[in-house]
C-alpha cells in the first residue's frame, strides 16, 4: 500500500478510516459517468482491465464475458437480499480473500486485499458486512488506464476512469474519514 493513508498498526490491532457523517454526501456523489441496460452491457464489454465492487455490477460483467482482475462482492444486494455466490465462481477459483469490512467502514484488511489481489493478478474478495467502500481502494490500487465499476441501484452502472486525478481524489476521500485503531475482530 502506498505510503500516504497508511497507518502502523501493531499485530493485534486493525486500522480502519471511519466515515463521518460529514463526509456521507461526498461519498454518495457519482465520480464517473452511469449508463444502465443495453448501453452499459455494451460498455462493459468494451472494457480492458477494471475492477468492480458489488454483487449485481460484477455478475453483470461475468454475464456479458468481461471478467474483473479484481472483484469485491458481499454476496448481497441492497444490503440484505442474498446473492448465490456461484455467480463468481470463475473469480473464486482464481483466488479468495474474506475480509471483516463493518458498513460505513474502509478496513485495513480490505484495502490490503485489494492491493495483493491487484499484485498476485487478480481474484475476488469477498466481505463479511458492506463492501461499498471499496471502490476507493479499487481506484487506489488498480494502474492507470484500468477502470473501475460499481453498481448505483435504480441508477446503473458507474464507470471511473483510473489515473492520477480520481486515485488523487480517492485518497484524499480516505483521509477525511477518521482513523481508528481496533482490537482485531471488531
Amino acid at each position: 500500500m502506498p505510503a500516504d493513508g497508511t497507518r502502523s498498526v501493531s499485530s493485534d490491532e486493525e486500522g480502519l478510516w471511519v466515515v463521518p457523517p460529514a463526509l456521507r454526501p461526498r461519498l454518495a456523489e457519482k465520480y464517473g459517468p452511469v449508463y444502465s441496460g443495453a448501453e452499459a452491457d455494451r460498455r462493459l464489454r468494451d472494457l480492458k482491465v477494471f475492477g468492480s465492487c458489488g454483487d449485481m455490477v460484477t455478475a453483470q460483467a461475468l454475464r456479458v464475458g468481461k471478467t474483473p482482475l479484481v472483484a469485491i462482492v458481499d454476496y448481497k444486494t441492497k444490503r440484505n437480499e442474498p446473492v448465490d455466490p456461484t455467480a463468481f465462481s470463475s473469480l473464486a477459483q482464481l483466488r479468495v480473500r474474506k475480509v471483516h469490512n463493518p458498513p460505513g467502514v474502509l478496513t485495513e484488511a480490505l484495502r490490503t486485499a485489494v492491493y495483493d489481489l491487484v499484485l498476485e493478478g487478480g481474484g475476488l474478495i469477498v466481505v463479511d458486512g458492506e463492501e461499498d467502500l471499496g471502490a476507493l481502494a479499487l481506484v487506489e490500487a488498480l494502474p492507470a488506464g484500468a477502470t473501475v465499476i460499481y453498481g448505483i441501484p435504480g441508477a446503473g452502472v458507474s464507470f471511473v476512469p483510473v489515473n492520477a486525478r480520481t486515485k488523487d481524489h480517492a485518497r484524499a476521500l480516505i483521509a477525511q474519514m477518521e482513523y481508528q485503531k481496533v482490537p482485531h475482530g471488531r
